[in-house]
């Protein structure tokens, strides 16, 4: 390959992606803020046309939820930069909106944190897997298991 014809690096390529990320590693209330309002609001006012529509179409209804589904993944986004204590910088802030939005995503705030916690902790450690982890088998078994369940792992995975 000639040097003509190398490909240049951009300027967002490379060994300054730190400072490209380091933007968003520190929470910013106004952020935080809009970010839940461009959440709850769309999802909360789908969630209304879902109601009213039923008595329209139940196409239309199925058809609402797609975008309603969209808006609850971005809700359990938020759900899981709170149990992180990402979202904003006061513990009890993220604490307070993660509690809201887990009933929004329904799942248990306090539990999920915990579990989650676990979940990062031990990620790759296949003799601390826990609920929640992907499943994996050690080589042992995978050789000790059925041919069905054999057969089921390598479609899961």
């Amino acid at each position: 390959m000639t040097a003509a014809s190398r490909p240049r690096r951009s300027a967002n390529s490379g060994s300054n992606w730190r400072q490209i990320v380091a933007q968003y590693q520190n929470p910013d209330v106004r952020h935080s803020v809009g970010q839940i309002l461009t959440s709850l609001v769309p999802y909360f006012a789908l969630l209304v046309l879902m109601y009213f529509s039923l008595s329209v179409s139940y196409w239309l209804t199925l058809l609402l939820a797609i975008p309603a589904a969209g808006f609850m993944m971005r809700i359990f986004i938020i759900f899981h930069d709170c149990g992180h204590g990402s979202f904003f910088k006061n513990r009890k802030a993220n604490d307070i909106v993660g509690a809201i939005t887990g009933v929004i995503t329904f799942t248990p705030y306090y539990r999920w944190r915990h579990a989650h916690a676990i979940h990062h902790a031990t990620a790759g450690d296949l003799d601390r897997r826990e609920a929640g982890d992907i499943w994996t088998m050690t080589v042992n078994e995978y050789q000790n298991a059925s041919p069905g369940k054999r057969l089921g792992y390598r479609i899961y995975r």
